[in-house]
């Protein structure tokens, strides 16, 4: 088996088993990955993602995602265009961007199916809890890269890995429709592989990334 990523053979168990499943761990990129064969179907995804409550009017809901607005909003002016990548059920996200004057595209492969979407080039694209589901991070990564302009803005949300982290009983593991988990070192190999000209780490939930 090879890294999800960086497709290197350069990957061990993380443990021999974790409640029945296999992870591993790339010694080349630190993407840490369950094997494939214990990825949910895409029915099974979908009807998980049907029970989260993403209402756009909860209050509660527009707090989680402010900061990655936020920061959207530091480094893209009011009219850039902008793609929501993977906006689920309750696309707060670009509410919120489109209430302050941005132009903002929905996708998303269950709930905003819009292949066009993809056809096009942004500002900024920003993706909200959405990179720890992917089940072949490089062709996700690559995807994402093409979709921006030069001097474009990737704004990214998930919760990353580091020293102490008690992987085993990590509460971000425990979703089952969570597959890839990142650390501060993955995303310097992102930018660097993927024709990136910077990466900021703002802290342990927060990326941002420009072409």
């Amino acid at each position: 088996m090879n890294c999800r990523l960086c497709l290197s053979s350069n990957i061990r168990r993380t443990s021999e088993t974790i409640q029945g499943q296999r992870y591993f761990a790339c010694g080349a990129c630190d993407l840490r990955f369950l094997a494939p064969e214990y990825h949910l179907s895409s029915e099974a995804e979908k009807a998980h993602y049907l029970k989260h409550n993403n209402d756009v009017n909860d209050p509660r809901y527009r707090e989680f995602v402010k900061p990655l607005c936020d920061a959207v909003r530091s480094h893209s002016q009011p009219g850039a265009s902008g793609l929501d990548f993977g906006a689920g059920t309750g696309p707060v996200l670009s509410e919120m961007l489109e209430s302050d004057g941005y132009l903002v595209t929905r996708y998303d492969p269950y709930f905003h199916p819009d292949p066009v979407a993809l056809e096009r080039s942004y500002d900024f694209v920003c993706s909200c809890e959405v990179v720890e589901h992917f089940n072949v991070a490089a062709s996700e990564f690559a995807r994402l890269r093409r979709l921006l302009n030069p001097g474009g803005l990737l704004a990214i949300s998930t919760v990353l890995h580091g020293p102490g982290c008690d992987f085993e009983n990590w509460y971000y593991r425990l979703d089952p429709t969570h597959v890839a988990f990142y650390s501060e070192r993955t995303f310097k190999w992102i930018s660097d592989s993927f024709g990136f000209s910077k990466v900021q780490v703002m802290n342990n939930r927060i990326v941002l990334l420009w072409t």
